[in-house]
């Protein structure tokens, strides 16, 4: 009888342990956030490590996720959608940038709040983007001494 008690124990144990991992998991990834979000829009020329599920943060601070991310084919940019949790007001004339989060980092989408006393309603979409940059192209300049801008 005391190894079935223990078999019992045991098994409730993982089963919670189970429960435990997906309602973590759930939080981690915005799954089950249960705050409420409202949708905006930017457009890209490069949105390189941007996939949905992707961070959007404000002043450091996770604010919301990217929910879709296609190309426009006639801009060939990439239209680029993401929420924000309600109650954050984002100035209709702030930025967005696709930031990293170091050499080795991942990539997250930044909104440089902008000091506008009118606000992005639901479903607009930002016009002052700035993309990625590529750190291989980066390299290729410092290694190769090309200095574009430069007047000779």
């Amino acid at each position: 009888m005391s190894e079935s008690t223990t078999e019992v124990i045991v098994g409730g144990a993982v089963l919670a342990a189970a429960i435990g991992f997906l309602v973590y998991a759930g939080q981690v990834t915005g799954f089950s956030s249960g705050q409420s979000e409202y949708a905006l829009s930017a457009s890209f020329r490069s949105a390189d490590g941007v996939d949905v599920g992707t961070d959007v943060r404000m002043a450091g601070v996770k604010v919301g996720r990217v929910t879709a991310i296609a190309l426009d084919p006639a801009t060939y940019r990439a239209m680029t959608e993401f929420t924000v949790t309600e109650g954050i007001e984002v100035p209709d004339d702030s930025a967005v940038a696709v930031s990293s989060e170091g050499l080795l980092g991942g990539n997250y989408v930044e909104i440089l709040p902008g000091g506008s006393p009118f606000y992005f309603e639901p479903g607009d979409e930002i016009e002052f983007t700035q993309s990625s940059v590529s750190l291989v192209s980066l390299l290729m300049k410092f290694v190769t001494g090309d200095d574009e801008g430069t007047a000779e």
